[in-house]
């Protein structure tokens, strides 16, 4: 069984026990409890994509750390006029075990 969750703009694949990669979570702590939002379920042979149904189903997870991803090097450069810039930028990331994706109620 896994779902589709959007957390940060983004979609990931998971499964209970993964642990993903999202964007940092400013409002939590390590060891705290986060629902995602779902947007698909596939439990075996059954396919939930329908928005009403999955409105209420919440990916359950539990923040396992806060990190920095890896150092993006930005240059800037015009050539013969002397201009050069650099920039550098480490994105904060939460890391997230998934617990339990609930089971979709067809109505």
């Amino acid at each position: 069984m896994y779902a589709i969750v959007r957390s940060g703009g983004r979609q990931h694949k998971v499964a209970v026990g993964d642990i993903v990669e999202v964007d940092k979570i400013s409002t939590g702590k390590v060891g705290d409890a986060v629902e995602l939002s779902t947007l698909l379920v596939v439990d075996g042979d059954t396919v939930t994509s329908d928005p009403w149904v999955l409105a209420g189903v919440k990916v359950e997870a539990e923040i396992v750390d806060h990190h920095k991803g890896a150092k993006i090097d930005i240059l800037r450069y015009k050539n013969k006029t002397g201009y050069r810039r650099r920039q550098g930028h480490r994105q904060q990331y939460t890391a997230l075990k998934i617990t339990g994706i609930p089971t979709p109620a067809a109505k």
